[in-house]
């Protein structure tokens, strides 16, 4: 979706244009598969962030583009809202001591930004969803002045049909009942209140199939451990609020094709693979074009004549499809590769639980593909998908099953199992003991302490009602003391509650 995209109505046939130009370009990938012709010299990782802007009283700040200009940095992007930027760091090896300057290096940029934000009379907020939004904020005018933002949301609302509808019910704080979110917006804006971090794992094509897999099975524990995004338009809901929250904002479906059982774009998936060519291929089997754009490359003729096509059409429709572990097609140089984007994760709480969020991920995602007998075939798909819905709902406390172990709560499913797999996968990567032992002794604390971002931040909640305060007073009081804890750099599982 990074793709320029004309801000232009779309006529039948280029849909039908569209369509054939993707099929062509699943000919050719087939045919590049077989052929191995893709790069893997070492293995690299990226990682993407999406921020959020505050001014001085903890309201959404919107003004992305003064605070870019003030910036003046290629790596800090546009991003859905007008109270977004995103942060893209520059692709790196895994192995050795990487994570660690990863570490410096997204801090030290963080802090340079923060300095043109405050310029532009804001401030970087790193949180999965900011506490403050009011419906005020999704309106069609907040979004990012980007024909792209523009062209996607209008695409979206007439495939639909009807308004955005947002329905929630939430986990109960504290001593209080669930609390209920149902309310309805006009544009894709409420996406814009999705901040969440995409970790990028180049991989070999032959290898693609086990790695998506292991993600697959890893999504519920990732997001049970990192939930960050507790609360919505003044409501507590899920402890990764999210998840739901995605689905729902970039719905194309009504409720009638709902109940067909149509696929949504946010998608889980629904089977186990074999290749990278499976997902592809149902992007262009179950979901229409919403940009159908096509460009003049033949893919099949590139092939031919010796070089290596930019599938382009299949490219743009794989971005307009938000799979929460998404395969991805690239060309550096003109050479291609493969990558697993994996989108589970929200942004923050700090530098260092990001960054110990992604070295978690992959180690255990490179020990499952290395087990004897793969997971994937000790446990069904559905039990996985079920598996991340109960962690982004419940966090810590969720229940979820894993084979040789029943059901069982995140943390003791990463003190007992995980752990010691995580760290053997990343030897295997060639990381760096002291990277291995930082990165994933935050795992292991923030598991002892049973405390994530999503679970403080209900605390803070709680006990300031509990002292007196109303649910707006509470929100803005806790953001603030997050904001300035982030800062710090500390940990969240060492965030004092009080």
């Amino acid at each position: 979706m990074g793709r320029h995209v004309d801000d232009r109505s779309f006529k039948p046939i280029d849909r039908q244009r569209y369509r054939n130009k993707m099929q062509r370009g699943l000919d050719a990938l087939a045919r590049m598969l077989a052929d191995g012709e893709f790069s893997f010299p070492h293995q690299q990782m990226g990682l993407e962030m999406e921020l959020c802007l505050v001014d001085e009283h903890m309201q959404p700040s919107m003004n992305n583009a003064v605070v870019l200009e003030k910036i003046s940095e290629a790596i800090f992007t546009t991003e859905l809202g007008q109270q977004n930027i995103e942060l893209n760091v520059e692709p790196r090896v895994l192995a050795g001591d990487s994570a660690l300057r990863l570490e410096e290096g997204v801090r030290a940029a963080l802090v340079r930004a923060d300095g043109g934000a405050h310029d532009a009379g804001a401030k970087i907020a790193m949180i999965g969803a900011l506490p403050t939004l009011q419906s005020l904020h999704f309106d069609p005018s907040t979004l990012t002045s980007n024909p792209r933002y523009s062209v996607l949301n209008d695409q979206i609302i007439l495939a639909r049909g009807e308004e955005m509808l947002l329905d929630m019910e939430g986990v109960p704080l504290a001593d209080g009942g669930s609390e209920r979110l149902r309310s309805y917006a006009d544009s894709i804006a409420p996406e814009s209140a999705c901040t969440s971090v995409q970790l990028h794992l180049q991989v070999a094509p032959e290898d693609f199939a086990a790695h998506w897999n292991a993600a697959q099975c890893l999504a519920g524990v990732q997001v049970a451990i990192g939930a960050n995004s507790p609360f919505l338009l003044g409501k507590a809901l899920w402890h990764e609020t999210r998840i739901p929250l995605f689905l729902q904002a970039t719905d194309t479906r009504p409720t009638e094709l709902r109940n067909q059982g149509v696929r949504p774009r946010v998608w889980f998936g629904e089977r186990w693979i074999t290749s990278i060519f499976d997902l592809f291929e149902e992007n262009v089997r179950y979901f229409p074009a919403l940009l159908p754009e096509p460009e003049e490359e033949d893919p099949v003729a590139a092939l031919d004549n010796g070089r290596a096509p930019k599938l382009n059409e299949l490219r743009l429709h794989n971005g307009t499809i938000w799979r929460w572990n998404r395969p991805v097609y690239d060309l550096v140089g003109g050479v291609p590769h493969l990558r697993i984007e994996n989108r589970v994760l929200p942004a923050g709480p700090s530098v260092v639980d990001v960054v110990a969020n992604a070295m978690f991920f992959y180690g255990a995602q490179r020990a499952l593909t290395e087990q004897d007998r793969p997971l994937w075939t000790q446990m069904s798909f559905a039990a996985a998908e079920e598996n991340f819905y109960a962690g982004a709902r419940h966090g810590f406390d969720a229940h979820l099953y894993w084979p040789g172990s029943g059901w069982v709560t995140p943390d003791e499913l990463v003190l007992r199992r995980l752990l010691p797999m995580a760290h053997e996968g990343l030897r295997a990567c060639g990381v760096s003991d002291e990277a291995r032992t930082r990165y994933l002794g935050v795992i292991e604390q923030r598991s002892l302490a049973r405390q994530n971002g999503a679970s403080w931040q209900r605390d803070v909640v709680a006990h300031l009602e509990a002292d007196g305060a109303d649910r707006h007073a509470a929100l803005t009081t806790m953001l603030r003391r997050y904001i300035e804890l982030a800062d710090n750099g500390d940990p969240v599982h060492s965030w004092p509650v009080r």
